[in-house]
């Protein structure tokens, strides 16, 4: 069984036992989280919402608070010698599905 999750503005297909990088979800190391934005459910039969599918929801535990690989920004303006250069390192949390309620 498999399911289509949305969250932090992004969707993510996901199955029992799966590691999930999404972006910093409430919580510390430990604790349970509950994703209610269910867009689809697969399996022996597909539940597909409008938008979203009712009474579904995605059981995950976190398993890291951390964050990203740093990102380099560049931007330069051409025949002006104007560069900037700047790093970013996005605020992410790990988490380990453990079940799919449909």
């Amino acid at each position: 069984m498999y399911a289509v999750v949305k969250t932090g503005g992004k969707q993510y297909k996901v199955s029992v036992g799966d590691f999930l990088k999404v972006e910093k979800l409430e919580g510390v190391v430990g604790d349970t989280i509950t994703l209610e934005e269910i867009l689809m459910v697969g399996g022996d039969t597909v539940k597909i919402g409008t938008p979203v599918v009712p009474s579904a929801s995605v059981v995950g535990k976190i398993v890291e608070q951390g964050k990203d690989k740093k990102i380099l920004v560049f931007k330069s303006k051409r025949r002006k010698n104007s560069r900037k250069l700047n790093g970013h390192r996005q605020l992410r949390t790990v988490l380990k599905i453990e079940s799919i309620n449909a």
